[in-house]
């Protein structure tokens, strides 16, 4: 699971120290560009943790503020494991499911530890919209990222 969160995610989540400047400067660069379309974000996982674990849902510069001074606080403090641990049992899989293991449980009878890697590409191309997108009942669009998932994951290291 980890490594098909990091190919949909986060790519250089082991390389970076909670935030990578290079999305962050492709997102305003095509957002600027393209500001009728859909906004692109760039929070890492680090980010998104610290979100989910200390802050509130929703969009503002107060919340964006903290969530940089909670993500310096869990990249210091924290492994890369750690943070990944947090992540995937705090994170939001569709609607009140919370977790890998929940949604293993909710959507393929198991748990997290006996996905498929097929399986956790499916859930991890939920993870824009988990209320909108389903893993249990996907939709073609959510094969498609499946597949792309799948294909990145080959190019993501695990962690040890």
């Amino acid at each position: 699971m980890p490594v098909a969160v990091m190919a949909s995610e986060d790519a250089n989540f082991l390389n970076h120290h909670g935030f990578d400047y290079k999305a962050i400067v492709n997102a305003a660069e095509r957002n600027r560009k393209h500001p009728e379309k859909h906004k692109l974000g760039a929070s890492t996982i680090s980010q998104q943790t610290a979100k989910n674990i200390f802050l509130w849902p929703g969009r503002s510069w107060t919340r964006k503020g903290l969530e940089a001074y909670f993500t310096v606080l869990i990249e210091l403090f924290w492994s890369k494991e750690r943070i990944m641990e947090v992540y995937l049992n705090s994170i939001e899989m569709g609607d009140g499911i919370y977790g890998v293991d929940a949604v293993a449980e909710a959507n393929f009878q198991t748990d997290a530890k006996n996905l498929s890697r097929a399986q956790c590409a499916l859930i991890a191309a939920t993870l824009p919209n988990p209320r909108k997108f389903s893993s249990k009942n996907p939709s073609a669009y959510m094969r498609k990222r499946q597949s792309r998932i799948l294909h990145e994951m080959k190019f993501v290291k695990p962690m040890e």
